[in-house]
């Protein structure tokens, strides 16, 4: 008969068993032998419920933005494929060792929700090798690779290797090549979401990048290309960059009203709310190096780095700030206007 005592003798002594098979290294952390049976259910079972139950907090949207998926499929085939194997790649057969496996996403990203998707992009999964997202305040990168990895399994080898690595050239120096995946080889940006950097000032190039390094500017796309990459490189990719013809990013069609909005927003600011015009320090060869120019770039790009300054989500420069300051005082139909008048300003030289 089960007594009283019986369950707190086990209760205390369970623990106590448990610790000094640990210490005398009872337990086998091998990979080799792979789990108990047990064992591999259960923490299936706890992943997936967990999964589960954190994602019912994600509002996901509607419908998935389709404008990043080069990037993310750029980042993908540079931080993703190497475990979860990329389309026409088979994997390493350490990869296929790793305990548990990572899976073939192509595969496997059926079984999950958008917004499970999400939670597991963004936070990582525990006790596997998969980490969590390295720009924590950047949801917007995070579902842009849910887009991505809806798309993952309809791309065959061609397909995939068009969208993650579009101009770059595998002959190309690392770094440059990183930059190709999204800024195209004329620096162009490949995707609305991507900037165009071909004849950006070369000083705020530099310090972008810089920032980037230092952690200082986040974004999970941009992490990966930075890490390691010799000052000297990022001097020297900021001249290339700088040095390339101004593209006109945008062909959308924008209504006449809008664009006027948005040049009165750039040329006069708006007095009622202490907006100041942004001619002052984004139009004009005269202006601070370090302020960038804002002609003919994408206008999807310029309307999230606005909402990124509006909710102090994006560093960079010193003068971030100011930004900052401003976007908070513009509304969603403001920053739409003033950026869709950008992206049709001619982008030649100042």
């Amino acid at each position: 008969m089960i007594r009283l005592k019986h369950v707190v003798l086990g209760a205390v002594g369970l623990p106590i068993v448990i610790l000094l098979g640990a210490w005398v290294g009872f337990f086998n952390v091998g990979a080799s032998s792979g789990h108990w049976k047990v064992t591999a259910w259960f923490l299936q079972l706890a992943m997936r419920s967990a999964v589960r139950t954190y994602a019912l907090a994600v509002d996901a949207p509607k419908t998935l933005d389709s404008r990043g998926l080069p990037a993310a499929a750029g980042h993908f085939a540079r931080g993703c494929a190497i475990c979860h194997g990329e389309p026409g790649e088979p994997r390493s057969p350490a990869v296929m060792r790793m305990l548990p496996q990572p899976p073939d996403l192509a595969l496997t990203v059926g079984d999950w929700t958008d917004a499970q998707l999400f939670r597991i992009v963004k936070h990582g999964i525990r006790f596997t090798g998969m980490p969590a997202w390295p720009a924590r305040d950047r949801d917007d990168e995070v579902w842009a690779m849910v887009a991505f990895l809806r798309e993952l399994p309809k791309l065959d080898a061609n397909g995939f290797r068009d969208l993650a690595l579009g101009g770059s050239q595998p002959t190309a120096p690392a770094a440059l090549a990183d930059c190709t995946r999204c800024h195209g080889g004329d620096g162009g940006g490949r995707g609305d979401l991507v900037p165009a950097l071909a004849g950006q000032k070369e000083a705020y190039l530099l310090a972008s990048l810089q920032a980037y390094a230092r952690g200082d500017r986040t974004s999970g796309f941009m992490a990966l290309p930075v890490t390691g990459v010799d000052p000297a490189d990022l001097a020297a990719l900021a001249r290339h960059f700088a040095a390339q013809p101004s593209v006109s990013a945008d062909s959308d069609q924008v209504p006449a009203e809008v664009i006027g909005r948005g040049q009165q927003i750039a040329e006069d600011g708006i007095p009622e709310r202490n907006v100041p015009a942004c001619s002052g320090c984004h139009i004009g060869s005269d202006k601070n190096p370090l302020y960038p120019r804002l002609d003919g770039q994408h206008a999807a790009y310029l309307e999230r780095q606005l909402k990124l300054f509006r909710s102090e989500s994006r560093g960079g420069t010193r003068f971030w700030r100011i930004m900052a300051t401003a976007a908070q005082r513009l509304t969603d139909d403001d920053i739409r206007a003033v950026s869709a008048f950008f992206s049709k300003r001619s982008a030649g030289p100042q």
